[in-house]
């Protein structure tokens, strides 16, 4: 097992990490901008050091830093939690250069599946579905041809894309130059890599992705699946797991092609597989996310299996502590993600000082967050402040545990998304459990319907 562990990120995540490595018995190392010199994870872990200022291409993208640091330390792996250096290939390269392992893929399988346009091409040789598409774009006029040929809309996407980022929806000719060359420019600026693709776009379909675990023994495994389809902005809100609409007989399916993607790569580590699916249960290859996912924990509560802890043992050279049938998937889950932005504002961030904090507990009910009382949030990352996960039984009990969380949930100081998220795990068809990746769309349109004069 390794000697130390340097946490190559913060908040929440880095938080999760230390924990998991507390358990095991591995020292960690955080690390720390300026602005978050009274993070959590700062006080959680065995040793701390500031990289830099709160600028992240200063910091916590800043690979001397960050290298030099796990040298000063003497930690033997990095774990880059997600975002940030979670799915840099060149940053796993560099780790490997140094004598450090990379708590994650090689760097090879990070370029195989982290380019979106190489990932679905690898995964058309292997015979697994994907939606039609076009490679690279670097001719308007080829891209106008593709486009006229599988109808719009289309989705033009960043090949080094992730988080919502780098992608346009383009629902006629007219918008495709424009719209080709704003996801050219977003693309260069979040990924450092200008290149996009385009893929015909699915109206509505919904959005499931399936959580596998490889090791270098050759085993892979599958967790079941999560729906992911309630989103903003191609951005995540509400994930459950397994997914309402997935029968026992397409979440097998579901979960062979997953294990059948990681393969095709020779994949080591903790990985998401994502699809999208149709009304008619047919379901297409979108990407394979090579990191930890934020939504992770909620397949932990239906499989009792700690993803994180067998993320560090397959990185340390250790087997996968699990079989296929070995696996059973029990209940149900939801998670929230709960943000420091005003719904009342279009979800404008809202730094500041939180003064008051009370989470909330329970049987099944898990609150993961790096935040307190006094803690004040800075206004140059991510606004996440918590997840909120809820396991029952069944899907209406874990519906209704979330919404008792919800409404225990006290944070003051600063504007949050939890009036949103109480509002939203009411509505009916949400309860139904009959939404799509349009939910949120049609949500906002009934409830401005039902607004009082």
């Amino acid at each position: 097992m390794f000697k130390k562990v340097l946490v190559a990120n913060r908040g929440e995540v880095a938080v999760r990490v230390i924990r998991a490595c507390r358990e095991i018995g591995i020292p960690t190392v955080a690390v720390y901008s300026e602005a978050d010199a009274d993070s959590l994870h700062v006080s959680l872990a065995t040793e701390a050091y500031c990289i830099g200022p709160a600028e992240s291409a200063k910091s916590y993208l800043n690979i001397p830093s960050i290298i030099s640091t796990a040298l000063i330390s003497g930690a033997d792996a990095i774990h880059p939690g997600y975002g940030f250096m979670s799915e840099r290939a060149d940053f796993a390269d560099i780790c490997e250069q140094h004598g450090i392992k990379f708590i994650g893929p090689t760097g090879d399988a990070i370029r195989k599946m982290g380019d979106k346009a190489q990932a679905r091409a690898t995964m058309q040789d292997k015979d697994i579905p994907i939606t039609p598409g076009m490679g690279i774009v670097d001719d308007i006029n080829k891209a106008k041809k593709f486009c006229k040929k599988v109808g719009y809309p289309v989705i033009v996407k960043a090949t080094a894309g992730g988080g919502g980022k780098g992608m346009r929806i383009v629902n006629q000719e007219s918008e495709l130059e424009e719209n080709i060359i704003l996801c050219k420019t977003e693309a260069q600026k979040f990924f450092g890599n200008p290149a996009v693709y385009i893929e015909k776009y699915l109206v509505n379909p919904r959005h499931i992705e399936v959580q596998i675990l490889a090791d270098k023994f050759g085993n892979v495994v599958y967790l079941g699946e999560r729906d992911c389809s309630i989103q903003r902005r191609h951005q995540k809100l509400v994930e459950e797991a397994p997914s309402p609409a997935v029968s026992e007989k397409v979440r097998e399916k579901l979960g062979r092609t997953a294990v059948k993607a990681a393969k095709a790569v020779k994949y080591e580590g903790v990985g998401t597989v994502e699809f999208l699916l149709d009304k008619n249960n047919n379901f297409y290859f979108m990407e394979m996310n090579t990191r930890l996912q934020v939504e992770h924990g909620i397949t932990e509560m239906i499989s009792n299996v700690d993803i994180v802890r067998e993320q560090i043992n397959i990185a340390a050279g250790k087997s996968i502590s699990v079989s296929q049938r070995d696996i059973e998937l029990r209940g149900h889950a939801i998670e929230c993600r709960i943000n420091a932005e005003d719904p009342d504002r279009n979800f404008l961030p809202a730094a500041g000082q939180i003064n008051g904090y009370v989470a909330p507990g329970g049987f099944g009910v898990r609150v993961d967050s790096h935040v307190y009382s006094g803690y004040t949030i800075p206004p140059y990352y991510d606004s996440l402040i918590s997840k909120v996960m809820c396991w029952a039984p069944t899907r209406e009990q874990a519906r209704r545990r979330m919404y008792r969380a919800l409404k225990e949930y006290v944070i003051t100081g600063v504007k949050t998304t939890l009036p949103f998220y109480q509002d939203l795990i009411e509505d009916p068809v949400f309860s139904q459990g009959k939404f799509d990746t349009g939910f949120l769309e049609d949500y906002n349109n009934r409830k401005a319907q039902n607004k009082p004069e």
